[in-house]
This record gives structure tokens, C-alpha cells and sequence, in this order.
């Protein structure tokens, strides 16, 4: 009852203590940045480098920091004989991340328990580390004679009773893991303490001594029973035996406790033992680069040794093997400190979906197709915005990528060779030349015969790509062509081409208009002499092939 008691009080201790320091601390946030190669190793550079490409979508685990620390707290065995109180212990241990959850601790921990039992025992007679000072099973009565310390009595029937004590100093090495419980958040970046349990596996050594003599060598005997005939066994009286007990006894623990004797493995002097541990822990960030832990930890042995005694009391004159095995428990606080350059804090401290939660809020790793700006014709107007796609080469255009036409004749500026055609004289011809009506003054003036004028609404031609041959479409244009120089014998006409400045172009202007002459003569029946043919450079669109009357 009084081990728990100390033990909470300490642990509300502990507990105040620390959160004070950490309402006095600020709480930095954790995290780090995935695209800072300084703290990734080399090993897993290729994964940084595809995460870096947009070909892998994890960045690769950083380096992180090694702990190191120190503890203090107090160390109480849990076996046959009560605590006589708790004791001061101290530790040291290593600690190393895994991964956001698992991490590895190697902790070496020092502690001395004591116990003392307010209950006098008389069957100790099968413990080695009292029969040989005491005189075992008390069996009848009389007076104690008491020669060298050790009872006897007249009849025979010498007897007594001790008080189990014990003094243990024990020392253990273990590697443990550990399991960060409360590292990944979702709604919340930062904190500023973490939770934590595990278990681990080990060794520890121990050496067990009882204070069964005096300094002088002689035995408790007499101060033990007048303790017992005074008190007994009455559980109310449990103070006062142990009040009187302290000011009967020195504090020497001279005599080795029963220890299994060579059967034992050793270390030294020291009993060696497997053992276990179990613990759980809570640590509050101070900074960076320090924190501080409160936590429990309680080790299994497999022994019923640590505190000297494997006997329980049954009947007077026998006793029986204790069915349990002893452990200790070190309630502790730890201050901690992070090692190591060019590396993130330990990963237990890092959130690891704070990554995530940022691409999320605040994309930075998108990649993002290559802007295209095409002009196909081009009119300086982009594509994507272009009303009129083929634009002819040279050709002014408005803010919609469409051929001109001041006027609005249908013909685009850069062919109309009436840029501005008045509306009464329109429509006009393939040049954007309109006829304007004649005015009235002068429809009744009688006209001198004249030799009618020649047409001059000829239609244009258009070829695709390097094509010289005549299409149907152009036939029936050429037929039309035919019929009015038929209708007009002293008319002549001239067909333009507008090659590029390429040889190239202007063999395919030349082959064009040699073509429709051809055509005109060879199938029309117009005279060769009244066509004549022509290429201008640059004079139009190449792919058009104009007639005109000459």
C-alpha cells in the first residue's frame, strides 16, 4: 500500500513538473522538407531522384537523429518480502527510429531495493541465509537462553523468529521497441508531447544480501522476539513493528542472501538472469533538439531470488516453494537529447502525413504540360483563337485571326483593287472592282457607237498543293471563260500566276497557266494569239490563278 502511494505521488509529481516546463515552451512544429536532398542518404538518392521527376510518388525516408539520455526515478522490487521503502535508481540508454511508429532503445538501468516484512517468520529453517544464525521452529515453551546469539532453551525446545529483510542491487541491459501511439494526426500539424509503449528483451545481475547480524557479529534474536511477544501478528500494529524493528537493527546487510549457490549462472559475484520488460511512457518536446520523459517501465525475472526469499510460511515446522518470480519496477524521469547533423529530428517527432496535408493545401509537385502557342497560317493569331484557320500569306486579319475587307465586297483587302468600293456600286468582281450606276443626268444622253467594252468579270482559278492538272469545277469556270471571248472576237485575256520566290514555285506557276491556255485553245477553239500568261512574284496567293481581261 505505501508503494503504490509514493508511486502515484511521484508520478503527480513528475507529471506537474513537466507540464510546467512545457507550458513555458514553445511548440515548434515538426516536420522537415521533402525536397532538401542534404538530409536523405545516398543509398536512397534514386528514390529522392524519381519522387524529384514526378515518376515515383513517395520521397524517400531522411536520415533522422539518434537519442541519447539519462534517467532518475525510483526502483522497487515486487517479491515475497515487502518494500521497506523506495529507493533511488538511475539509467542511461540509446534510442534509434525505424520508421514514423517503430523505434529501438538499448537502456542499461541501476537500482538497490530494500525490503523489510513487519511479520515475523518462524519457518526459515530451509533459508541458508538464517538457519545458521537461528535457531529454527520454536516447538514448545520457557525461557530462551540466548549463547553467542544463537537460542537455545533447557528442555531442548530452543526457538525463535527473524524478520525477512533484504538489500538487492541490481543492474540490467535491454533492447527494447518501442511504439509511438500518437504520431500520426489528421487534424493537426504540430504537438508538443508524444505517447509511447513497448516491450523488450534482456539480462540482469543482482546481488541480494540480508541484515540478519549486528556489527559485532551477533544475532537479532532477542530484539526479534520481544519485537513478536510484543506486537505478534495483528496488522493494525504494522507501523509500530517496523518503527521498532528500525531502531533494533543497524544498517550493515552482511550476510548473502540464498542466491541457488553454484547451481546459479554468474557474473562475477552477481546472479545472472534473463529477463523482460514492459513500459509506456509519455515525452514533452522542449525543443528541437530536447525533450523530457515520464515513464514506467517493469521488469520480469526468472527468478524467485531478487529478494532473498523463496519460502512461504504454511504450518509451524514446514515450509513451501513460493509459486511466483520476483520483478522490479523503475518509475523514471528521463531528459533527452537528439544527436546528429544534417538530419530531421527523430521520426516518432514528425508527422508523417504533414507532407501530404501540404501538397493537399498547397500544391508544389504538379507537373504540368509545356504551354503550345501554334499559328498554323501564321496571321499572328493564335489557334486556339483563329476564326479562320487558312488565312492566304500576307494577308492582313483582325483580332479574330479573319481576312480584312474594308469595304465589305466580299473581297479581302489584299486582293481588292477598289479598297473601297461605295455600297450602290457593289457587288463587284473577283478584283473588288464594283459598277456604279450611271446618274441620271445622263441615261438619256444617246450614246456614239463604240465598240463594246471587253469583260472584265473573269473568274479566278485555285490549285491545291503543287496540282497543275484542271479540275471539273475549273472546266466549267474556263467554258464560261470561252463563251465570252467567243462573244467579244476583239477581246484578249492574260492568265496570272503568284509564284513564291523558289524555282521550285515558279515551275509550278509556269506549268499552271501554260495549262489552262492549253485548255482554252486545244479544247475551247480560242485563238492562241489572245491569250497570253503570266507569273508575278509575290503578286498574290500561289495557289490562285487569275484571268484577266487585257
Amino acid at each position: 500500500m505505501t508503494s503504490k502511494k509514493v508511486k502515484l505521488l511521484l508520478l503527480g509529481f513528475l507529471t506537474f513538473l513537466a507540464t510546467g516546463v512545457y507550458a513555458q515552451s514553445a511548440k515548434s512544429g515538426s516536420g522537415y522538407d521533402v525536397y532538401d536532398s542534404s538530409v536523405v542518404p545516398a543509398k536512397r538518392m534514386p528514390q529522392q531522384n524519381e519522387f524529384w521527376n514526378n515518376s515515383y510518388n513517395f520521397p524517400a525516408k531522411p536520415r533522422n537523429m539518434w537519442e541519447v539520455g539519462a534517467s532518475v526515478g525510483t526502483f522497487m522490487i515486487s517479491g515475497d518480502v515487502p518494500i521497506k521503502f523506495p529507493t533511488l535508481g538511475f539509467g542511461v540508454h540509446v534510442r534509434k527510429s525505424f520508421g514514423y511508429l517503430f523505434s529501438m532503445r538499448l537502456e542499461y538501468i541501476n537500482g538497490t531495493g530494500k525490503g523489510l516484512s513487519w511479520l515475523a517468520s518462524e519457518n526459515f529453517g530451509k533459508n541458508p541465509a538464517w538457519k545458521g544464525y537461528y535457531a529454527p521452529t520454536r516447538t514448545g515453551s520457557g525461557p530462551i537462553i540466548y549463547t553467542n546469539g544463537i537460542p537455545s532453551a533447557p528442555n531442548g525446545n530452543g526457538g525463535n523468529v527473524v524478520y525477512y529483510n533484504y538489500k538487492a542491487h541490481v543492474q540490467d541491459l535491454s533492447i527494447q521497441g518501442i511504439v509511438t501511439l500518437n504520431n500520426i494526426r489528421f487534424h493537426k500539424q504540430k504537438t508538443g508531447f508524444v505517447i509511447y509503449g513497448g516491450g523488450g528483451l534482456g539480462a540482469t545481475i543482482y546481488e541480494t544480501k540480508v541484515n540478519a547480524l549486528k556489527a559485532d557479529g551477533s544475532t537479532y534474536a532477542a530484539e526479534f522476539q520481544d519485537i513478536f511477544d510484543k506486537y505478534g501478528t495483528v496488522y493494525k500494529s504494522r507501523k509500530d513493528v517496523r518503527k521498532a524493528l528500525k531502531s533494533a537493527m543497524d544498517n550493515t546487510y552482511e550476510t548473502p542472501a540464498e542466491n541457488n549457490g553454484e547451481r546459479r549462472p554468474k557474473l562475477g559475484s552477481n546472479t545472472l538472469r534473463p529477463s523482460g520488460t514492459v513500459l509506456a511512457g509519455i515525452a514533452f518536446k522542449l525543443s528541437r533538439r530536447i525533450n523530457i520523459a515520464i515513464e514506467d517501465r517493469h521488469t520480469f525475472i526468472k527468478d524467485d531470488l531478487l529478494d532473498g526469499q523463496q519460502w512461504q510460511e504454511q504450518s509451524y515446522g514446514d515450509a513451501a516453494h513460493t509459486r511466483d518470480y520476483d520483478s522490479y519496477n523503475y518509475l523514471s524521469l528521463h531528459l533527452n537529447f537528439n544527436l546528429g547533423g544534417k538530419s530531421v529530428e527523430p521520426l516518432w517527432w514528425i508527422n508523417p502525413l504533414d507532407y501530404a496535408y501540404s501538397e493537399l493545401n498547397n500544391p508544389k509537385h504538379i507537373k504540368l504540360p509545356k504551354p503550345t502557342y501554334d499559328d498554323a497560317d501564321g496571321d499572328g493569331v493564335l489557334d486556339a483563337l483563329d476564326r479562320e484557320p487558312n488565312t492566304p500569306a500576307g494577308c492582313p486579319v483582325d483580332t479574330h485571326g479573319v481576312t480584312k475587307d474594308t469595304d465589305g465586297d466580299g473581297v479581302p483587302d489584299c486582293k481588292d483593287k477598289q479598297l473601297i468600293t461605295p455600297t450602290e456600286c457593289q457587288p463587284v468582281d473577283a478584283d473588288g472592282v464594283g459598277k456604279c450606276p450611271e446618274p441620271d443626268c445622263c441615261k438619256n444622253v444617246k450614246a456614239e457607237p463604240t465598240t463594246p467594252p471587253c469583260p472584265s468579270d473573269y473568274p479566278s482559278l485555285t490549285f491545291k498543293g503543287n496540282a497543275v492538272a484542271i479540275g471539273n469545277d475549273a472546266k466549267a469556270m474556263l467554258a464560261t471563260v470561252a463563251a465570252k471571248m467567243k462573244a467579244n472576237p476583239n477581246c484578249n485575256i492574260t492568265i496570272n500566276g503568284y509564284p513564291e520566290a523558289s524555282k521550285a514555285s515558279q515551275a509550278v506557276c509556269q506549268k499552271r497557266v501554260d495549262a489552262v491556255k492549253k485548255y482554252l485553245v486545244e479544247k475551247e477553239g480560242i485563238s492562241a494569239d489572245r491569250i497570253s500568261t503570266n507569273c508575278e512574284v509575290g503578286g498574290g496567293d500561289k495557289n490562285t490563278v487569275d484571268i484577266k481581261s487585257n
